[in-house]
């Protein structure tokens, strides 16, 4: 086992610290109501505090009425102008790979004919390898136990490897970006072999790239030992590349990746602070939550168990006398989407029928269980107005546990079909926005004296 050598901490010392904080702080959350404080940047009906101005992606929940009055509406996502079902039925009509085609769309705001799509598929292709040594120095000698902390560190070594690293013009910032896009599965696949063979004691395999694949074949083909997957598995895995691709300015690492932007820092520091995140169990950690919560319910609920017995359950976990006593049910409820999340629709939808090939008919009735009743009891529990919906963590991972991906990957490969977006909003920023983000917090504090060292009395704890 691999231990890092980092420096503890004696019990008493770690009592006294927070003894010491605790009896100096507090903020009473209501506070931020009562002084009009926008409490995770969001006004009091719920919609994000407008902070900047995009033509990348637009997500959209609602209406809003000539009187203010939010009206709920089915979800839908559009990048560039073009609604992801869309794109979604152009993959399912002429069976193709569609995640290579939105990073293009994302980037520069285009579609791409044939040739120049081609061309561009060459150009992520020949740019999957890492730098020499780069593997040997940055991941295999200091793995990490999280994949998701690993590729944020390695995204950020990547600046030692780049002579132009400190460059922000446009051929630059791009030339970044689709390196930074092409690399950062090969960077997954390694950090997760290293990890199998330090922290779980298993063999690892390393897989060069082979010409001509798509995102999600080349995923499949490094990650497996024998490197053999079906069409239809890498369809599915690229379906889940491209409705994870961008979702707008404000969702929390989007809005980090322009944070940093707006400050003049390199891509690397940019893309690295967003990968940690994305890595929180509030944004992408949550699909991960998602499964582990379905296994919790599972082995808790009948295995024939009708509708009434899993409302129940659902309540019991609102109640926090279930599950992981948050008072949450994973997968359900969105910032923006109220009756649905067009992605979750999608995902839904597609994992149907791997779901009863490959014997998860339980797992995927289950999650169609709670999102059609965790609505109804959230209703009757909490009495707000207002409504909830599936997200998209709902599925994505049983998509992944059914694609026969490690549990360690699930968020990584969110970061990885996130990339291109946040490249695009990066793009944006430093060359549109041109002013560093710099919002306010109202200051509490009472004033106190300054006392001499001499005069200040003991502290009680110590001794």
């Amino acid at each position: 086992m691999y231990y890092p050598a980092v420096a503890a901490l004696e019990p008493d010392d770690i009592r006294l610290l927070c003894d010491e904080y605790l009896q100096n702080n507090y903020i009473d959350p209501s506070d931020c109501e009562r002084l009009g404080v926008k409490r995770g940047l969001r006004n009091a009906d719920g919609t994000g505090v407008l902070a900047g101005l995009t033509n990348v992606s637009n997500v959209v929940g609602y209406d809003t009425q000539p009187d203010g009055k939010i009206v709920p509406i089915p979800g839908r996502l559009i990048y560039r102008g073009i609604d992801i079902d869309t794109l979604v039925q152009e993959a399912d009509t002429h069976d193709r790979f569609m995640f290579e085609e939105t990073v293009w769309l994302l980037l520069f705001g285009s579609l791409p004919d044939r040739k120049l799509l081609q061309r561009f598929c060459k150009l992520l292709d020949d740019h999957r390898e890492l730098p020499r040594g780069f593997a040997d120095d940055m991941i295999m000698n200091s793995p990490s136990p999280n994949i998701m902390n690993k590729m944020s560190r390695s995204v950020l070594a990547m600046y030692s490897y780049d002579e132009q690293a400190e460059d922000r013009s446009l051929a630059n910032i791009l030339r970044q970006s689709i390196n930074l896009i092409a690399e950062l599965p090969t960077m997954m696949v390694n950090a997760y072999q290293i990890k199998r063979r330090v922290y779980d004691r298993e063999s690892m395999y390393f897989h060069l790239p082979i010409a001509g694949q798509s995102t999600a074949e080349h995923i499949l083909s490094t990650y497996r030992p024998d490197q053999k997957f079906t069409h239809e598995e890498a369809r599915l895995l690229d379906l889940c590349l491209l409705v994870h691709a961008d979702h707008g300015g404000g969702n929390c690492s989007t809005f980090t990746c322009r944070v940093l932007s707006s400050s003049g820092t390199d891509t690397y520091a940019a893309i690295s602070a967003a990968i940690g995140a994305l890595k929180g169990p509030k944004h992408g950690g949550a699909n991960l939550k998602v499964m582990h919560q379905l296994d919790y319910i599972l082995k808790n609920v009948s295995v024939n168990a009708d509708d009434d017995e899993v409302r129940e359950f659902l309540r019991k976990i609102l109640r926090k006398e279930a599950g992981d006593g948050s008072g949450l049910i994973y997968g359900i409820g969105h910032a923006v989407y109220t009756l649905s999340d067009p992605r979750a629709q999608i995902l839904k939808s597609h994992a149907k029928d791997l779901a009863y090939q490959k014997g998860f008919e339980r797992e995927y009735n289950m999650l169609c269980a709670i999102e059609r009743l965790a609505p109804q009891v959230f209703a009757e529990e909490h009495h707000g107005p207002k409504k909830v919906c599936a997200n998209v963590d709902l599925f994505s991972g049983l998509i992944y546990r059914m694609l026969g991906l490690s549990e360690d990957l699930y968020t990584p490969l969110f970061a990885i079909a996130r990339v291109p977006g946040w490249c695009a909003h990066r793009v944006e920023e430093v060359m549109f926005a041109n002013r560093i983000i710099r919002p306010a917090y109202k200051y509490l504090g009472d004033p106190q004296p300054y006392i001499t060292l001499d005069e200040r009395a003991p502290h009680e704890t110590v001794g």
